[in-house]
């Protein structure tokens, strides 16, 4: 049976007729079109010439070969016997290691066996151009190869136990594929990355955080170095606080460590935050400081122009200006209340991180409040934010008002106090009771800013029962994201 694609070589006899169009008059039509003299060796009894087909590229059909393998293994399993036969011979082809289509090894030892790949998986997503403008067909075959293996090992994270080793392996796998992205080995990980991959390093921590929820986490813990390589993100600290009752020893000192660098990590990113915010207005009642940094030397030119001397060319300055930089503060009380419960961790976190910056101003009197189904009251750890998530509970239920009950008695001027409520205000049958007293609040004087959460992302959840009524109220809900919420507050407190 012959291929119907293959196109014909020279020589080769047609048989047969071809369904045409009516021959025109004076044509003979009986059993054949009217076609083209044939070329040379070939017979055209019967049949209509066609032009040969384009022969495919050797290069090209491999490299499809490859990517189709790759689809199937994430996707269709069922044609992978085939594939694998036919990637088996494509990577011998092109002189590459068979290891490279082994799941089960990764880019770390397909390396050590062959040393002179490690240089190929740099930049490998990333390739220049061709200097000619020409495609490097069989660079393109190599370059597929090497890139599913990244691909596979990386997304294919199949279901069920993970083990320590299994992290470990998969956390080396996607450092190279970081390498070949054109990134430090972590880097998209840990959102110190830009450019077009930038966006991947979401989709990397949630694989990771995936495999972590997966794992015995405290077996990691208690090994330093696997400890070590772990990225934190959001999903691990929760996990961490969760689990930090059950851990001793070294796999607490290890939970304390990597809690301890996303802290300081968001904290730095919070705190420029806050810098760049509104600042209030300035206070022109007190005099500016005569100090060299607060001249302004544009005004200074400006208004001692009348002393111009042309025949000197020199400029005569009977009064120097300088800037106001004083700006306007009062006495302010930050009172945060923040839902502990299950649904809202990374406002947790967010928010413990933003109240200790917010201490750390002039005349700024922070206290803050975590609740589920009891309050605690946080303020003597305020500062720390790391001391203050090792003593929440993360999870539980809602009861809004037994952290009212505790946050109320901190106002001593309403006029000059800010109440900030992170919640998704889903208290069931306490929503009466807890709007009644938020109400209360309100009416008192006191500035109220409810907030669905507190996420990089702006991702918040709200109630629309008290959605509605905050509106009502004069104080809508504040959106999720966290620089709105340093706007909002910086612009009240300073």
């Amino acid at each position: 049976m012959t291929d119907p694609t293959a196109p014909a070589s020279a020589g080769t006899s047609f048989t047969g007729t071809a369904s045409t169009a009516p021959a025109p008059a004076g044509t003979s039509s009986t059993g054949t079109a009217s076609t083209a003299p044939a070329p040379a060796g070939t017979s055209s009894t019967g049949t209509a010439s066609t032009a040969p087909a384009p022969v495919p590229d050797p290069d090209d059909n491999r490299r499809q070969v490859l990517y189709w393998r790759l689809l199937a293994r994430l996707f269709d399993p069922e044609e992978q016997p085939a594939l694998e036969s036919a990637s088996l011979a494509v990577v011998e082809d092109i002189g590459l290691p068979p290891a490279l289509l082994d799941p089960g090894a990764s880019v770390d030892s397909v390396v050590q066996r062959h040393p002179d790949l490690a240089d190929e998986f740099d930049g490998l997503m990333t390739p220049e151009a061709e200097p000619d403008g020409e495609r490097d067909r069989a660079a393109e075959v190599r370059r597929a190869a090497l890139a599913s293996k990244l691909l596979l090992n990386v997304f294919s994270t199949g279901s069920g136990a993970v083990s320590a080793g299994q992290l470990a392996r998969w956390q080396s796998d996607t450092g190279w594929l970081e390498r070949a992205l054109g990134c430090p080995p972590g880097g998209l990980r840990g959102g110190r990355a830009g450019g077009p991959a930038a966006g991947l390093g979401p989709e990397l921590g949630a694989l990771e955080a995936d495999l972590v929820s997966r794992m015995r986490l405290r077996e990691v813990l208690a090994d330093p170095k696997l400890a070590a390589r772990l990225t934190p993100s959001m999903s691990l600290i929760e996990q961490l606080l969760r689990d930090k009752g059950n851990l001793s020893g070294v796999a607490l000192a290890n939970a304390k460590s990597l809690i301890r660098r996303y802290v300081d990590e968001v904290a730095e990113v919070l705190r420029t935050q806050v810098e760049k915010a509104t600042a209030g207005e300035l206070d022109r009642s007190v005099p500016p400081k005569r100090v060299f940094r607060n001249l302004d030397l544009d005004r200074t030119i400006w208004k001692n122009l009348t002393n111009w001397s042309p025949e000197e060319e020199r400029l005569y300055v009977d009064r120097l200006y300088y800037r106001h930089t004083t700006r306007r503060t009062t006495p302010q009380r930050l009172i945060v209340v923040v839902d502990q419960s299950g649904s809202m961790v990374d406002s947790m976190v967010n928010c413990t991180i933003l109240a200790s910056i917010f201490a750390g101003l002039p005349k700024v009197d922070v206290h803050l409040v975590a609740y589920d189904t009891r309050a605690i009251d946080l303020t003597p750890w305020v500062r720390d934010p790391f001391d203050v998530l090792l003593r929440t509970n993360l999870g539980g239920g809602n009861d809004g008002p037994v952290a009212m009950a505790m946050a109320r008695p901190k106002i001593a001027e309403p006029k000059n106090t800010v109440m900030v409520w992170i919640s998704d205000f889903y208290e069931f049958d306490r929503s009466q009771p807890l709007y009644e007293g938020i109400e209360a609040v309100h009416r008192s004087g006191v500035r109220f800013i409810p907030v669905g959460s507190v996420t990089s992302s702006g991702r918040q959840e709200v109630n629309p029962w008290f959605r509605e009524r905050f509106k009502a109220l004069g104080t809508p809900v504040v959106s999720g994201r966290v620089d709105k919420l340093v706007h909002e507050l910086k612009t009240f407190l300073t």
